[in-house]
């Protein structure tokens, strides 16, 4: 199996895939490959929180022009795999070849040769469904290798189910839960985000701590619908449902958040009563400067804008104010920001102890951490090593 993840994301993922017994585990650029059975597949859809989606690969072939795709899509014996009565979706993804450079091609393309079989063998050819399919294949293109897989997933993973509404530029689950977990947060010491968004962090916070499963809310996976070489076994996944509820347990930590817009912290609280965690997590409406650090550390975690969408000023004085506060306020707490803007980040004006490369989407960032210990002095930007790259 291929569990696909986030650019940075790879050793969470990796020890994920420990805990809930894949094998043969092998990280890979955005992806980690592993080995497992039926249970495995269900568990790393159900409660691993930074994958996206997993593949199962079921051939593989050299290509080098559309001709080659079709025959060799048509070896395949797809009526092990679904039945003419079925719908499908195919997502393709190529590089580095020059005959494949329209990827809707490569999917018509592949459509065309799965319905040509069945209608040759069956009279009758499956339809598609680009939204809620029977099946959906992977196409993966590099070079002249193609791989074809089964998504067992259907939507991305980082759909959890409990969002109902967001503001501007929402934090994608995956990437949210990741930095809990890069972080290294205890799950019961303090968890503070001061600019919470629509609650993203505080949620996937949340669920961390009391052992919510990522899939806990989700509606369906596309292995339910499978037959064939892969059916779905409803008591199998029954008893892993069962097991994970069983495991969720009580809030152990506090969990904080704010927001200087009203607007933000509505959107918060909403999503937090979505996710049935609302009763777990204080939030107010409140500028960071003027916040209150609980007593007895923990984290704090905030992904701050990047100034995309603010006067360069504005958003130096942004940064520069987050360092000011947390020295003077936040003594005895381990600071995570991630951020993009590495002239902004210059201006926090702490030293970092840790820098680690990650992706929010296209934007490459640095999720940069800062120990404040009691007396942390505060230095001058020009004395740090703040290079991004490094």
């Amino acid at each position: 199996m291929l569990a696909k993840t986030l650019a940075g994301l790879e050793d969470v993922l990796v020890e994920e895939l420990k805990s809930i017994g894949a094998n043969e585990i092998v990280k890979a650029n955005r992806a980690v490959a592993f080995e497992g059975d039926l249970k495995t597949l269900y568990q790393s859809n159900y409660l691993c929180r930074t994958a996206l989606r997993i593949l199962i690969p079921i051939f593989s072939f050299k290509v080098r022009n559309q001709e080659e795709l079709y025959s060799e899509i048509q070896r395949i014996d797809w009526s092990n795999y679904m039945k003419h009565t079925d719908t499908l979706a195919i997502d393709s993804v190529s590089n580095a070849n020059d005959a494949f450079t329209n990827t809707m091609f490569v999917s018509m393309k592949v459509k065309d040769a799965i319905a040509d079989q069945f209608r040759n063998k069956f009279g009758a050819r499956p339809s598609v469904d680009t939204e809620n399919p029977t099946i959906r294949i992977n196409i993966h293109i590099f070079k002249h290798d193609c791989t074809v897989s089964l998504d067992s997933s259907g939507s991305s993973l980082h759909k959890r189910g409990y969002r109902i509404d967001s503001n501007k530029a929402p934090l994608n689950e995956v990437l949210g839960a990741g930095l809990i977990l890069l972080s290294g947060w205890d799950k019961e010491s303090n968890f503070i985000d001061p600019m919470c968004g629509s609650g993203t962090l505080l949620t996937e916070a949340c669920m961390i701590a009391k052992n919510i499963p990522p899939g806990f809310f989700r509606k369906e996976f596309s292995f339910q619908k499978w037959q064939g070489t892969y059916g779905f076994d409803k008591t199998l996944w029954d008893n892993i449902v069962a097991t994970a509820k069983q495991n969720i347990q009580p809030l152990k930590a506090k969990i904080f958040g704010s927001d200087s817009a009203k607007a933000s912290v509505f959107i918060t609280k909403d999503n937090l009563k979505s996710a049935g965690v609302r009763e777990d997590i204080t939030v107010q409406n409140q500028l960071f400067q003027d916040t209150t650090a609980p007593e007895g550390g923990g984290v704090v975690l905030m992904n701050p804008p990047y100034g995309e969408r603010m006067d360069k000023d504005d958003v130096t004085v942004l940064y520069k104010s987050i360092g000011d506060t947390l020295k003077a306020k936040y003594q005895g707490y381990d600071a995570w920001i991630i951020s993009s803007n590495r002239e902004a980040v210059n201006s926090i004006g702490l030293k970092a102890s840790r820098r680690i490369a990650i992706f929010n989407g296209p934007l490459e960032c640095r999720f940069i951490k800062y120990e404040m210990y009691r007396g942390t002095k505060k230095i001058r930007p020009d004395k740090e090593n703040t290079d991004l790259t490094s």
